[in-house]
């Protein structure tokens, strides 16, 4: 067992790391540009919905209140005509990439310190640098990488669009498992 205060350098050093990755794959590597597609009738749309004074949230169309109502046969055929989906809407402001960047730090240090407490617990201060990559990076796939596979289970995001993600948290997690390796105690 490590003292977690023993490692602040790797756990620092990789949120910054997978933070630099981050860019890369977004900004320099165009793998996600094709994540997002334009609704057809886009105009058209946005005037309809912008009549009815949307607040920013998560929707379900057709929706339902309750289980039960899953069943109606008004609600199956409203199902069976399409079209069925989730909707997000964001406020009615340009993207603060500044306040989603830090987020995205914040989040990149969370898992980063989850994953030097885990490792903390379970390799020793003399465990090899093999060792160290291999319990790290495996911790920081079970939080860079598999929680995206829930989006294409349960939001329909499509598999290529999740996969493309996934292959970015694998990449995070092999950064953070090279610097745990390369700072451990």
């Amino acid at each position: 067992m490590v003292e977690l205060s023993s490692i602040w350098l790797p756990i620092l050093l990789s949120a910054v790391f997978v933070f630099i990755a981050s860019s890369i794959l977004h900004m320099m590597i165009p793998i996600h540009c094709k994540d997002y597609a334009a609704l057809p009738g886009e105009d058209e749309i946005l005037e309809t919905m912008g009549k009815h004074e949307i607040t920013p949230g998560l929707y379900r169309f057709p929706f339902c209140a309750s289980m039960k109502e899953m069943g109606n046969p008004d609600h199956m055929e409203k199902v069976n005509r399409g079209p069925n989906g989730m909707l997000t809407i964001t406020p009615d402001e340009p993207m603060a990439l500044g306040k989603y960047l830090f987020l995205w730090f914040v989040f990149s240090l969370l898992i980063t310190l989850f994953v030097g407490y885990l490792s903390s617990m379970a390799l020793a201060a003399d465990a090899t640098s093999r060792e160290v990559f291999r319990f790290a990076g495996t911790a920081a796939t079970l939080g860079f990488a598999v929680p995206v596979l829930c989006d294409s289970i349960w939001k329909a995001v499509p598999w290529p669009v999740t996969l493309r993600f996934f292959f970015d948290g694998a990449v995070y997690s092999l950064v953070t498992g090279a610097t745990f390796a390369w700072f451990w105690a």
